[in-house]
C-alpha cells in the first residue's frame, strides 16, 4: 500500500499541515527539478492562498529532512530533486531540461586519490542536446 504524503511528511518529523501536503503532493512526485518559484506557481494552482515564504520554507524544510535535494546545477539557480539516491544529471543545452542518469551509468574513477583534497561527495553533471526517440546521431 503506497504511502501517503502525510505519512511521508510525518515519518520524517514533519507536522503534515494542508500547506506542506500540498507542496509535498507536487514535488515528491516530479520527475522534474522545480525552481522554488515554480513549485509556488504549481501549488497555488490547488492552494491558492499558499505563500511564497511558507513554498520556500517548506521546501528547505524538506530538504534539512532529507525529502529533497537543493541542487545549484545552473549558475544562480536552486532547484529542487525529489530523487535523494545518488544519481548524477544531464541538462539539454536547447531546453534547461534536466535529466537524472543512474549512478552505475557512469565510472568515476581514483575520486578518492586526488592529492590534497578530501572528497565527502560527488556527482557528474553532463551537459549537451537530448537525441530524439529513434535518433541515432
Amino acid at each position: 500500500m503506497p504511502e501517503t504524503d502525510a505519512a511521508c511528511l510525518e515519518a520524517h518529523g514533519i507536522r503534515p499541515t494542508a500547506q506542506r501536503i500540498a507542496i509535498a503532493t507536487y514535488v515528491l512526485h516530479t520527475e522534474r527539478h522545480p525552481s522554488a518559484d515554480e513549485v509556488w506557481a504549481e501549488v497555488r494552482e490547488a492552494f491558492p492562498m499558499v505563500s511564497r515564504a511558507t513554498v520556500y520554507n517548506t521546501l528547505n524544510l524538506f530538504v534539512d529532512r532529507g525529502l529533497l535535494q537543493a541542487l545549484v546545477l545552473t549558475e544562480g539557480q536552486v532547484v529542487f530533486d525529489p530523487n535523494v539516491e545518488r544519481h548524477h544529471h544531464f541538462i539539454d543545452d536547447d531546453t534547461g531540461e534536466i535529466y537524472d542518469l543512474p549512478w552505475k551509468t557512469l565510472t568515476v574513477s581514483r575520486v578518492n586519490q586526488l592529492e590534497g583534497f578530501d572528497i565527502r561527495d560527488y556527482q557528474v553533471l553532463l551537459r549537451g542536446k537530448k537525441r530524439g526517440r529513434g535518433s541515432r546521431k
